[in-house]
């Protein structure tokens, strides 16, 4: 995305009109989520007016200008303010076509704090834009995933979001470290689980996909796809 991302950062990159951030917020918003942490690094202060102009949800910064944490180090920088019980976690270039509700709202409600440390929002693979892999994960019956074999291909993409367990980071020491750390001590336990998405998820990682998921939406609000 570096073509795009010269003067304005990925979140504030436009996808059918709008910021990838407000199709976030917007989604958190209609789910119910009354506050967000909204992290900042590069060019975060274009990102700090841009969410000083929303009404809704309430935004708390958490400023990572001086050192990237990657997306594990973030949520830990951030857990002060995300509290004490289960939180969402949501990339910014994660977007989807929703199905017949929300897929937020789906999350929550197949969420399970007795069988589950972390639950995340999967996608079909082969029905993503955006996306050229050969998938993250296999659910099983109950709804347990376990991680890609090295040579193999599986049916499911992560489509991040997740909803996570505080708990599972602590005794971590590094500050810099991926969310994959917490997801396999989920899975370590048998207790990472996934909700597979409804409608299109669209991972915009490129200009070229940008392009894909504008397509999509264009024919999605108009009506060819439901």
């Amino acid at each position: 995305m570096q073509s795009l991302t010269a003067a304005v950062p990925k979140p504030l990159v436009k996808l059918g009109g709008r910021p990838l951030l407000d199709h976030v917020l917007d989604r958190l918003a209609e789910a119910g989520i009354g506050k967000a942490v909204v992290n900042v690094h590069y060019l975060g202060g274009l990102i700090k007016d841009h969410c000083a102009s929303r009404a809704l949800p309430e935004i708390v910064i958490s400023d990572e200008s001086e050192a990237v944490l990657d997306t594990g180090g973030g949520v830990k920088r951030a857990l002060p303010v995300l509290g004490r019980g289960p939180f969402f976690v949501h990339n910014s270039d994660s977007v989807w076509s929703e199905g017949r509700s929300s897929n937020l709202k789906m999350l929550m409600n197949a969420w399970q704090p007795e069988q589950m440390d972390a639950l995340l929002l999967i996608a079909h693979r082969d029905s993503s834009i955006g996306y050229g892999g050969r998938g993250d994960f296999s659910l099983d019956r109950e709804g347990r995933l376990e991680r890609r074999p090295a040579s193999a291909s599986v049916p499911f993409v992560f489509a991040g979001v997740s909803i996570l367990k505080p708990e599972l980071f602590e005794g971590i020491e590094e500050q810099a470290f991926s969310l994959n750390l917490i997801f396999d001590r989920a899975i370590a336990n048998g207790r990472l689980s996934g909700c597979v998405l409804e409608g299109v998820w669209m991972h915009v990682g490129t200009p070229a996909a940008l392009k894909e998921a504008e397509d999509h939406l264009n024919a999605f609000e108009g009506g060819v796809q439901r």
